[in-house]
């Protein structure tokens, strides 16, 4: 080994510090964990060195050493805080167990080769991201308009002291100096050195605060974002504004129910209120609906409800209650002669503008029907439908005429010749019975309209026979007969009608 003169380990001294001012590196470690803080950054070739040694900024100009290396022997001279936590990796990197705020000082590593002595200083840095982030001590409610604490939010032992910001459904909230207020103070463990942060936020709220969250959030040097769980607060306030609410069938009617609720927008929303019911004042509590049973077109008119602890907020709403109600004259059944004549007259009392409509048998009129002479043909059903809006009432007329009347009994021939086909004109009402003095075939009913029928049979006469007709209601009964021949005395019948004798 080559020894160096006294002017050359001065003039290698001289050059060390002042690498050392130019090239002061930062390490950043995190608190608890174990630190390898680097030496020379193979600034030094490991062949080169001979000696390799860790010492530490005690301050006020002193240092103490920590551990040296020697030909791949390693002693350590550490005391104090540092006995028992330092080692060296294979690259002369120092190993510093459970890092914590005092180690934030300068390191150094000082190589000694064959031709030169360097120092490698390094300053340390300890972070800690914040231990938890919680709200507390936050309100139960806040009152619109008033500056009211809303809670304190707490981001513990951390370093560097932790930067708070609070924030409304993920908006951050900003101190304006008015409706928020924001208060930050940091406290320093006087053991460990970690600081804690709190913030304190006073909130004036809005109505539209109902339901919305509060949060706070860090971001920390390292790590990542911590976000405390929400908060959600109640939002205190008088009522502003009040209003009736009308619950009924629509259209409401005679005979339905009605239930009037009353809605404020305070919070918490009012318990008693005043209906005024007409004529009449009905006060509620620990409700907000009061409900009119069985209404009649009496109840229309204007209702109000109030709140009783000021009766000057109240709220208006009509109600209109829908009738109709129909008086046709005659109705019913009418019994009246075929000639006689029928004034119709029809009385409305309802609620709105109304549409009358007639059928007779179930077919629509164009108008309404006149009698000024009863026939046959006015028989029937009809019946008046008033409509108004949904409402709709009907009542029937059902005019008869009397006793029943053959208007003509007549035969015919069949289409083979071998029959005689025996028809029977009736007119009456109600609708008559229709019977004949001999049995027949093929019975046949026209459909009973406009007081009209016709009833046919088919006979086969072994003889010259007399058929009679007999028709009848409740009113009364006719009848015809007419003379049927057979064949076997056709040919007579035909001279006796067609022949004149000599």
């Amino acid at each position: 080994m080559h020894l160096l003169s006294a002017s050359c380990v001065c003039a290698l001294l001289i050059t060390s510090l002042l690498r050392q001012v130019g090239g002061l590196e930062t390490f950043i470690g995190l608190y608890g964990e174990t630190l390898e803080i680097p030496c020379n950054n193979g600034a030094m070739k490991a062949e080169d060195i001979l000696i390799t040694k860790w010492k530490y900024d005690k301050g006020d100009g002193l240092s103490g050493d920590l551990l040296v290396k020697k030909n791949q022997n390693v002693l350590i001279s550490a005391t104090d805080e540092y006995k028992g936590r330092v080692s060296m990796a294979a690259n002369s990197s120092l190993l510093l167990s459970a890092a914590r705020l005092t180690d934030q000082r300068t390191f150094t590593c000082m190589v000694v080769a064959s031709a030169d002595i360097r120092e490698f200083p390094v300053n340390v840095v300890i972070y800690k991201t914040p231990a938890s982030l919680e709200i507390s001590d936050n309100a139960q409610e806040l009152e619109i308009g008033k500056l009211t604490k809303l809670g304190k939010c707490v981001a513990k032992d951390a370093n560097p002291a932790a930067n708070i910001t609070w924030l409304k459904n993920n908006t951050p909230l900003v101190a304006d100096g008015k409706g928020i207020s924001i208060k930050a103070s940091v406290l320093v463990d006087p053991v460990t050195g970690l600081s804690s942060t709190s913030s304190i936020l006073e909130y004036s709220a809005k109505k539209e605060d109902t339901d919305a969250e509060f949060t706070c959030s860090t971001q920390h040097t390292v790590g990542a974002e911590l976000v405390s769980a929400p908060v959600t607060l109640t939002i205190t306030y008088t009522t502003e504004n009040i209003g009736l609410q009308v619950i009924a069938q629509d259209p409401l009617k005679e005979g339905d129910n009605v239930t009037l609720k009353c809605v404020a927008d305070g919070n918490p929303a009012p318990t008693a209120f005043n209906f005024h019911l007409k004529e009449e004042l009905v006060k509620v509590e620990n409700a907000d609906t009061y409900t009119i049973t069985n209404v009649s077109r009496n109840t229309t008119g204007v209702y109000k409800c109030s709140l009783v602890d000021d009766p000057t907020m109240e709220a208006s709403k009509d109600i209109t209650v829908n009738y109709l109600d129909i008086n046709l004259s005659p109705s019913g059944n009418i019994v009246k002669s075929a000639g006689e004549a029928m004034d119709l007259t029809l009385q409305i009392d309802s609620s709105g503008n109304n549409k009358v409509s007639w059928t007779k048998d179930n077919v629509k009129l164009d108008k309404k029907p006149k009698f000024t002479k009863l026939t046959y043909a006015d028989s029937g059903v009809y019946e008046c439908e008033v409509t108004n809006g949904a409402l709709n009432v009907s009542e029937e007329l059902r005019p008869v005429a009397g006793a029943p009347v053959i208007r003509q009994l007549s035969k015919l021939r069949s289409e083979d010749g071998k029959h005689k086909v025996l028809i029977c004109d009736v007119e009456g009402s109600p609708k008559p019975a229709v019977s004949w003095s001999i049995n027949g075939t093929s019975l046949d009913e026209s459909p009973f309209l406009n007081g009209k029928i016709k009833h046919k049979i088919t006979v086969v006469p072994s003889a010259n026979l007399t058929v009679s007709c007999m028709v009848s209601n409740e009113f009364g009964s006719d009848s015809r007969t007419i003379n049927v021949s057979s064949r076997k005395y056709k040919v007579v019948e035909y001279f006796i009608q067609n022949c004149t004798p000599y």
